[in-house]
């Protein structure tokens, strides 16, 4: 369980853009949040939107984009700032320890349980209740969930008697709520029982203008005297693709630090994957870069998926693709004497037109 203290921060310390407190507090620190890029901006002036109200927020983004960090920003700025933040994981506990968790237990519940306990639910009284990865709770208890939302009330494991909670619900997740909706992996009315207030948090590659900035604050952090960035280094920070995102980024930073040992960071002493040059080395495509490819190639891979797309129908796949049927016909010929040229007994170009047909 983690709970924070009341933010009592100074004027200077909002951002002029959209009125937010800058500075958030976790129990061992306090962060800034960073927003150079527009795209932040933009997310700040809609959560400040957000702060005042009860409603509950889902956050959305990627893996390591900072929903934590705007889910404390929003309790920070709201009128629920001076009781608890209690954030939990939700995909790192199993089902039953999570139940007991968020809504506690009763004394002689299950074997082991020989005190009454209060559940998260109950800690976050006042406050701000923070359900990170809300995607991967089991469905028997999302019924539970849905209960406390629409109720207000929560029924301790084991116990009989029901009680009021007062708290703000705040959930994050770095999947399509809406698909797991259609795969039954998520209850439709607990879905639109959450998704009022949506946020969406764009993935670091998405809004460069925030990676100078978020390492300096990073590097800060890290209190090392004397320790700084070369041009280069940024650049080589610019550059590169974050699919951890700002995570990775801060992993990114320590690995520099150490290597640097509070002198100038360099690209040598960033990892290996940020494409820093080394003797006798080539640098490495970034993770999740797409594969390079030539625009014939790109265009074949293109025409084929819409070709299986559409049943193997030329007529309709020439449609979509928004050339002549003969035209199609021919670059499926090509295809197919490509594919022959380049591999023995000719597989390919079988498999090529055995799902493919003309009509």
């Amino acid at each position: 369980m983690k709970t924070l203290p009341q933010v009592n921060a100074h004027p200077e310390d909002h951002c002029e853009v959209c009125g937010l407190s800058k500075v958030v507090v976790t129990i061992g620190r306090s962060m800034r949040v960073v927003a150079a890029s527009p795209v932040m901006q933009r997310l700040l002036k809609r959560a400040a939107l957000f702060a005042d109200a009860d409603a509950p927020v889902v956050i959305f983004g990627e893996s390591g984009t900072g929903k934590e960090v705007i889910a404390r920003a929003l309790h920070a700025n709201s009128p629920r700032r001076a009781a608890a933040f209690v954030a939990v994981n939700v995909a790192a506990l199993p089902a039953d320890l999570l139940e007991s968790e968020l809504f506690g237990h009763a004394r002689g519940a299950f074997t082991g349980a020989t005190d009454e306990k209060r559940g998260l639910m109950e800690a976050a009284g006042g406050g701000t209740l923070f359900l990170d990865e809300i995607g991967e709770m089991p469905l028997p208890l999302q019924a539970k969930l849905l209960r406390a939302l629409q109720d207000g009330e929560i029924r301790r494991v084991g116990d009989t008697r029901a009680f009021a909670v007062d708290v703000r619900f705040v959930c994050a997740t770095h999947r399509d709520l809406g698909d797991l909706v259609a795969r039954g992996q998520f209850r439709e009315d607990l879905y639109y029982r959450l998704k009022v207030l949506t946020l969406t948090v764009p993935p670091l590659r998405e809004r460069r203008e925030d990676i100078a900035p978020l390492a300096e604050t990073l590097l800060a952090a890290e209190k090392q005297q004397g320790a700084r960035f070369s041009a280069a280094a940024l650049q080589s920070l610019a550059s590169y693709d974050w699919p951890g995102n700002v995570r990775e980024l801060s992993n990114v930073i320590k690995h520099g630090v150490a290597l640097a040992r509070g002198g100038e960071i360099r690209p040598e002493h960033l990892p290996d994957e940020l494409g820093a040059k080394r003797p006798g080395q080539t640098p490495s495509r970034p993770r999740g870069a797409p594969e390079l490819k030539t625009l014939a190639a790109a265009e074949r891979d293109h025409v084929l998926a819409v070709l299986e797309a559409c049943g193997g129908s030329q007529v309709d796949a020439a449609r979509v693709l928004g050339i002549g049927r003969n035209t199609l016909w021919r670059k499926l010929g090509a295809y197919r004497l490509d594919a022959s040229a380049a591999t023995l007994g000719g597989a390919p170009g079988s498999a090529l037109s055995a799902r493919t047909r003309r009509g």
